[in-house]
Order: C-alpha cells, then sequence, then structure tokens
C-alpha cells in the first residue's frame, strides 16, 4: 500500500516558510500606505507574529500529526470543530491561489522592464499568465515534493535577494537626492484617527501567516518534532527584518502617490534604479520576484491540498481524496481537485472587474477565512496547554502556563481584530455595504458549507 514519505529536511522548512510567507507585494502594500505604515509592521510583528511563532512551536512539537491545526482542533474541542476550521482554512487557501497568481503574474510583466507594464490591468493577460502559474503549481504538487520542494526553495531563496537590491538603490537615493517620503519619528506610527491606515494592519497580521503551513505535512518530515521548531525560529527573525526593512527602503526610493500596491518594489527599482545608474537591477529583480512568487504558490497549494486529504481519511470528504498515488506517493486526487477549483475561481477573478480590485477583494475574503482556523489555533493553544507543558520533546511557550495564556490571548484578539478590520470597507470605496455584504456574507456562507458537509457525513456514518 502507497504511503507519505518523509523527504523535508529543516533547510526545505525554512525555505517553505519564508516562499510562504515573505512576499515582495505586502511590502508594495504597505509603503503605498505610506511611513505610518512601519509602525504597524511592529505592531504586527510584537502582538501577532511572535505570538503565532510560539503557538505554532508549542503544538507541532506536541502533536506532529498530518493536518496541523485540523488536528490540534479537533483534539481541542472535537471532531465538528476541527473539520470546520479545516474546511475554512482550505477555502482561505483556495481564494488565495487567484490573487498569489495574479500578483506574480503582474510582477513578471517586469522582467522586460517597463514595456509591458500596460498589461498590468489587462484581463486576458492576468488570465492567461495566472492560469500558466497554477497548472505548474498543480503539477509539481501531484509528482511530489522530491521535486516541488525544489521549486518552493529557489522560491524562497528568490525573496530575499530583490530586497538587497531594493536597500543598495535605496541608500544611493538618499545619498544624493534624500528620501523620497518624509521620514521621521513622529510619521512612523499611525493615529487613530486614520481609518485607512488602521485597515492596513489586518493584511499586514495576514503577511505574516503561514508558519501553519509546513505542520500540515508533518508525515512527511524528518523528525517533525525537531524539525518544525527550529524551521519556525530561523525563518521568524529573518522575515520580520525583512518586511520592515524592505518597506523602508521602499518609502526612500519611491514617493508613496507613485507606488503601486503589487508591483511597487518592481516600480521603484526600474525608476529610483534608473536614478542612480542601477536601472540594470530591473530584470533580475522582476525575473527573482516571479519564480518566489510561483514558489509561494506551490508551496500553498502542496500544503493545503494535504486537509482534503485528511478530511478524506476522516470520512467527512470522499473516500478518494484519502488515496495516496503509488508512484508518487502524494493525495494525488486531493490536489487535483484543489486544483480544478483554484482554476475556476483564477477564471471568474479576472472577469467582470479590474484586477486590481479583484485582488484587493480576494485579499479580504482570503483573511477572513484564514483567520478563523487562527481563532481556533489560539484557542486550542490554551485548551491544551497542559499537554504542550509535559510532552516529551515538547517545546513550550516562554513564562510557563501564564506565558501560554498571554501569548494566546494576544494572538486571539489581534486575529479577531484583523477579522473585522477586513469587512470594514476603505473609505474611498463607494459601495461600501454592498462590499460588507459580500465579504461577511460570502464568509458565512462558506464557513455553513463546511458545517453542512460535516453534518452529511455524520448522518453518512450512523447510516452505515
Amino acid at each position: 500500500m502507497a504511503e507519505l514519505r518523509r523527504q523535508l529536511g529543516t533547510r526545505d522548512l525554512v525555505l517553505m516558510n519564508v516562499a510562504a510567507i515573505l512576499s515582495p507585494r505586502w511590502m508594495a502594500f504597505a509603503a503605498a500606505s505610506g511611513p505610518s505604515s512601519i509602525g504597524l509592521w511592529i505592531a504586527a510583528s510584537v502582538f501577532f507574529f511572535v505570538p503565532n511563532a510560539l503557538c505554532i512551536t508549542a503544538l507541532s512539537s506536541t502533536f506532529p500529526q498530518e493536518g496541523g491545526l485540523y488536528a490540534w482542533s479537533k483534539r481541542a474541542f472535537g471532531d465538528v470543530h476541527g473539520f470546520v476550521s479545516g474546511w475554512s482554512y482550505w477555502m482561505s487557501n483556495v481564494f488565495y491561489f487567484p490573487s498569489l497568481a495574479l500578483a506574480t503574474a503582474v510582477m513578471g510583466l517586469y522582467i522586460f522592464g517597463t514595456r509591458y507594464a500596460s498589461l498590468e490591468q489587462s484581463h486576458a493577460y492576468a488570465l492567461v499568465a495566472s492560469l500558466t502559474l497554477l497548472f505548474i503549481a498543480i503539477y509539481v504538487s501531484v509528482i511530489g515534493w522530491q521535486a516541488g520542494k525544489w521549486i518552493q526553495n529557489i522560491g524562497g531563496l528568490g525573496n530575499w535577494l530583490p530586497i538587497v537590491f531594493l536597500v543598495l538603490i535605496a541608500v544611493f537615493v538618499w545619498i544624493r537626492f534624500g528620501p523620497a517620503n518624509p521620514i521621521r519619528p513622529g510619521l512612523l506610527f499611525p493615529r487613530f484617527s486614520e481609518l485607512g491606515l488602521i485597515l492596513v494592519f489586518s493584511k499586514l497580521c495576514f503577511a505574516f501567516a503561514g508558519f501553519e503551513l509546513a505542520p500540515i505535512v508533518s508525515e512527511e518530515i524528518v523528525e517533525p518534532r525537531k524539525t518544525l521548531p527550529r524551521a519556525i525560529f530561523i525563518s521568524a527573525a529573518s522575515i520580520a527584518f525583512v518586511y520592515i526593512v524592505g518597506t523602508l527602503a521602499l518609502l526612500v526610493a519611491l514617493p508613496t502617490a507613485q507606488t503601486s500596491i503589487v508591483t511597487g518594489i518592481n516600480q521603484a527599482v526600474t525608476t529610483a534604479g534608473a536614478r542612480v545608474g542601477l536601472e540594470f537591477l530591473g530584470t533580475p529583480t522582476a525575473l527573482l520576484m516571479a519564480v518566489a512568487g510561483l514558489g509561494g504558490l506551490a508551496a500553498w497549494f502542496a500544503g493545503s491540498g494535504r486537509l482534503l486529504f485528511v478530511a478524506g481519511l476522516d470520512r467527512y470528504l470522499p473516500p478518494a481524496f484519502s488515496r495516496i498515488h503509488t508512484r508518487w506517493h502524494t493525495p494525488a486526487v486531493a490536489l487535483l481537485a484543489q486544483g480544478g477549483a483554484a482554476v475556476l475561481l483564477t477564471f471568474l477573478a479576472t472577469v467582470g472587474t479590474s484586477v486590481q480590485n479583484a485582488y484587493l477583494f480576494f485579499a479580504d475574503l482570503t483573511t477572513i477565512l484564514a483567520f478563523i482556523p487562527y481563532l481556533y489555533m489560539f484557542a486550542s493553544c490554551i485548551v491544551l496547554r497542559a499537554e504542550t507543558a509535559r510532552a516529551p520533546g515538547a517545546i513550550p511557550i516562554p513564562g510557563g502556563p501564564a506565558g501560554n495564556v498571554l501569548a494566546n490571548v494576544s494572538g486571539f484578539l489581534m486575529t479577531a481584530l484583523a477579522i473585522v478590520l477586513s469587512c470594514v470597507p476603505p473609505p474611498e470605496e463607494s459601495r461600501k455595504i454592498l462590499r460588507v455584504a459580500l465579504l461577511a456574507g460570502g464568509a458565512a456562507m462558506f464557513i455553513a458549507i463546511g458545517f453542512g458537509l460535516y453534518a452529511l457525513a455524520s448522518r453518512r456514518e450512523r447510516r452505515a
């Protein structure tokens, strides 16, 4: 009988974390909001990112099971909540794939300089390029980690070098011309009266999400109790540092009014680089960012597909989802089913609205659906704190039981705040009520579907 293979080591997980979490587009999104985004990055790091890393470290070293947060929620709150948590997380990723593919496709335009930058709002280009990236991610995920992990590893490495280029250009711009935006301590922290800026906070919390991805494939990791915490500690500090430094460099290099929320780094390297004689860095930056985007897409696709596989094992989904391919030793049926859903949503995302509006709407809906399982996860860490404290080989949260509760309460509250902020329409939105209804109603509908699927599966089991 075919089985999953343990093929992922510390290096693979570090680069998977970097490929999945660190994304240049979040720096562009933050910089487009002005210097106060630096303060928001710091707040998101302290009150969300650190508690998130500590929570996942404790749970993954205690319960290294395939399914990750699905299994943790199930253990803490029962089968129905485990399934709904995993279902919501999977749905969030299905909506995340189109926005990630769209962003990667648009960033790839700058490989040829600004010659094709006008295609950024082209529906035809967005559709063809996004589907091409998705098909690559589906293929490498189905044939297994032996090939797929190298795309993720290269993607993880590709996330760092463009930031080095950006920082180099920013230094020269500062020396020769001064910063493109005023950079003073008083401007680096937001005022609560600035609603548009406060709404950015939810996106920055979401930018830090992703450590839960690797534990989902625990049974494909070599010595997961040791490897998972080690990979989290190594990657966490670099991710937070690069986000803050990259955003600051972008603020120095490019005025916020000219910064695209998706391709801001490409713009800065191309235009600001030309001002200081480093315009030749534009092509390698765009190429590396496109590769990094593909690596992130492959990582998220391969990881989230395992949730369908685990739900198939638990018989909440058809048994076909639990099948393991005899040659590639992957849950191929689950991955292909996920691929079909992602292709359909990508097609819908590029029809009927602008590419930027589609990107923003899917980003908000993804944040809401992804953070509902986070509420379960932080609560699970509190409920299971006795087990995480005494399990052999487990790494408890610093500070003992009090530290556990404090870190997880902080993470829980920041997650709840991010969900609320994601539902609040930006000040420039003309159809505020419609947008709130679509986001809240859409999220509620998908959660209800999860409960419905569980009820049908339970009824089927009772009849059997």
